[in-house]
């Protein structure tokens, strides 16, 4: 067999097994859609879920998760572009960075269980959260900022040198340059570095079971207190997410329809996540294109 052949040979290989994983993954997509979008109603989407008795929706718990992720997506953004900022523009090659990026590295490697777990020791019992909002919030932050460190720390080194080289040219201090500069030239990978990270953010369960709490209070929507255990804007309550409910859900099974109550909130639940990956590259395109033409 010539070097021909065997390119030939090979790339038919790669090709069959790219569309045996494409198949698979349409597939689970599809049948999770077709199970779960004939129990999806308006009642369902906005009613409250009920532990004993059929009919019961997942409103509060889609409110939660909705709330969740901007808490913790008001938290880690600032922390992870500080520490991409530094990591990519300031950090000097020694054992303290070294030590960094390693420990960025354990971090992105560690099971959400056991992020779940720390949450609940550190957050719930040493900081006396109990099981709320603020707690699931920093877990989630401590689970999700090693990927969006390395996600902005890679977004501005793939700035070209030029671009900083212009802005000290131009008399800006690095501080400037960076801020005017290199950040917005970074802008569409960051945008889709965190939107890719909001979808796994909503879609988390384990890291909450141990934080955020397995129940889902009833919210009193006149109420505006944020130290409220009713408020909807209160981060010192419990709040069953729908990532979580889907578990509770089928591990406990106490409501007479609970295949039904599962099957459409995991329908929900991939509909939002294939939101925020579509999102993400599609807003990743639309600023790289306003950048390049505003150039």
């Amino acid at each position: 067999m010539n070097a021909k052949q065997f390119d030939k040979v090979m790339t038919a290989i790669l090709y069959t097994i790219a569309g045996i994983i494409v198949t698979i993954l349409a597939a689970l997509i599809l049948y999770i859609l077709l199970r779960g979008l004939p129990h999806v109603s308006w009642h369902f989407l906005t009613g409250k879920s009920s532990s004993y008795e059929a009919g019961g929706g997942i409103g509060i718990q889609l409110y939660n998760s909705l709330f969740l992720l901007i808490i913790t997506l008001i938290i880690s953004i600032p922390l992870s572009m500080g520490a991409g900022i530094y990591l990519a523009e300031y950090a000097k090659k020694g054992r303290l960075t070294d030590f960094i990026r390693t420990c960025i590295e354990i971090l992105s490697s560690l099971p959400s269980v056991v992020v779940g777990l720390f949450g609940y020791l550190i957050f719930v019992v040493q900081f006396q959260y109990g099981f709320s909002i603020i707690s699931g919030a920093l877990a989630l932050t401590v689970f999700n900022l090693p990927q969006m460190t390395r996600t902005v720390e890679d977004s501005l080194r793939n700035v070209h040198h030029t671009q900083r080289e212009a802005g000290l040219a131009l008399g800006l201090s690095r501080w400037e340059t960076v801020l005017h500069v290199v950040i917005p030239e970074a802008i569409p990978s960051i945008v889709t570095g965190v939107v890719l990270a909001s979808g796994r953010i909503f879609g988390e369960a384990a890291a909450l079971i141990y934080t955020a709490g397995q129940s889902a209070p009833a919210l009193d929507w006149g109420n505006w207190n944020p130290l409220s255990v009713t408020s909807p804007i209160s981060i010192f309550r419990q709040s069953e997410t729908l990532a979580v409910h889907i578990w509770k859900v089928n591990s406990e099974g106490t409501i007479p329809d609970a295949t039904m109550v599962s099957a459409g909130s995991a329908a929900i639940l991939l509909i939002f996540i294939l939101i925020f990956n579509l999102s993400a590259r599609y807003l990743g395109k639309k600023l790289h294109a306003r950048l390049t033409s505003a150039k």
